[in-house]
């Protein structure tokens, strides 16, 4: 099939949608059993671990495979891992910020590396490219070890303590009062809740006050949304399906699970929406990403003020090259690579990039790559590269960042 045959793939999962919206099984209809596990769990790729991004995370869920785990064939390859014959694959999209070329010598000629092939460096785009690779489900591949499905009773976080410290730290204004409404006025800036004796169980109240507490981002002080609209109209329906599609999200990441029921009412606006207006999938998930990422990221700046008030007086926080840890914005030269510290996230991790690839990771305190880039960040005389004099040879070429979806 060629390119110019395929449809765009905000139309396929658009169609897509709309179809298990009127069977009553778009993802956020389906329901969560009573360990607060989902039906499904968001898609996430095999072998980096993490979840893909906006229309990509629907792209892939509403093809319907049991297994979350994805993967490009070249990545099943490297894995020996075999894609079986005749297995179709997925289509995703992603931002393409840098780009590989060849090195040249002062002469213009192409520099080789020790087999004779052309060295290719990392070079930052001039303007940021949307493009698509393709991807196969776990289930298509044979070799994969087998799933290990999620335990609710091995977390290390209690879900509902987690989601109460997040309402609090967000300084959010909830206010109580008898009845069955819950709602977000944007004009006063306050939430309104129904009491929490009339929901039959925590996670119920919970998972309805953070979909609140996602409108509530969508504040001119916050996220800045088009959120002061009247009930029953087009554009109010597009806001609802901002803060469900991020309900679904952060639900997962707390497994604090939905209420598949509550929006039910919105059903047929959002149909008609994506009729009209088939990109309206493509915005709305990119709009959920950003409430999910400032709900979380409250989360993590709260964490990391924690850390910095149980450090002893005597031994102030330090964010030089004689740190002890390593902090946001870091950029250390190791190994023929330069890793940047992105950001923090939860029990002491770290959002990381490879700047020579664009690739995300997290990294953990546990892992010896930290203690690495800790000693390298420390000893900088001995890793002097930058990330545009970094070297990869063509056969080390990596996939960008097919792999993650539409980086935040």
């Amino acid at each position: 099939m060629t390119n110019d045959k395929i449809k765009a793939l905000h139309v396929q999962v658009a169609e897509k949608l709309i179809e298990q919206l009127k069977a009553g099984t778009a993802p956020w209809q389906k329901p969560w059993n009573s360990d607060n596990l989902p039906a499904f769990e968001l898609p996430y790729n095999a072998v980096t671990g993490n979840r893909y991004k906006g229309i990509n995370t629907f792209s892939l869920l509403l093809n319907g495979y049991e297994d979350p785990r994805w993967m490009t064939f070249n990545q099943a390859s490297a894995n020996d891992w075999k894609v079986r014959k005749g297995e179709k694959a997925s289509l995703i999209q992603f931002v393409k910020t840098t780009d590989l070329v060849a090195k040249r010598d002062e002469s213009g000629k192409p520099v080789l590396n020790e087999e004779g092939k052309p060295v290719k460096v990392s070079v930052k785009l001039d303007r940021p490219i949307i493009t698509t690779a393709w991807v196969f489900n776990a289930v298509q591949v044979n070799g994969i070890p087998a799933l290990q499905k999620p335990d609710i009773k091995t977390l290390d976080w209690n879900p509902i303590e987690r989601a109460e410290k997040l309402i609090v730290g967000s300084g959010a204004n909830v206010n109580h009062r008898s009845g069955d409404r819950a709602y977000y006025s944007p004009l006063r800036d306050k939430i309104t809740m129904p009491l929490k004796e009339q929901f039959d169980a925590p996670d119920k109240y919970y998972a309805t006050l953070l979909h609140e507490l996602g409108h509530w981002t969508g504040h001119k002080d916050r996220l800045d949304r088009s959120i002061i609209n009247k009930f029953g109209t087009e554009a109010y329906a597009r806001e609802e399906l901002r803060a469900e599609i991020a309900s679904l999200l952060i639900g997962q990441e707390f497994r604090i699970g939905h209420d598949p029921g509550q929006h039910a009412a919105y059903v047929d606006s959002w149909i008609k929406v994506l009729q009209d207006t088939p990109f309206e999938i493509h915005a709305a998930a990119a709009d959920a990403e950003k409430i999910f990422n400032y709900l979380t990221g409250l989360e993590q700046k709260r964490e990391v003020k924690a850390e910095v008030r149980a450090l002893p007086e005597a031994q102030p926080p330090k964010y030089g090259t004689d740190s002890k840890y390593l902090s946001s914005g870091d950029e250390i030269a190791y190994n023929n690579t330069v890793y940047k510290v992105q950001g923090h996230l939860k029990q002491g991790r770290l959002r990381m990039e490879d700047l020579t690839t664009g690739q995300n990771f997290v990294l953990s305190k546990a892992d010896s790559l930290y203690d690495s880039l800790l000693h390298a960040r420390q000893h900088p005389e001995k890793h002097t590269r930058s990330a545009a004099e970094t070297e990869i040879p063509v056969s080390q070429k990596a996939e960008t960042v097919a792999a993650y979806g539409i980086r935040r």
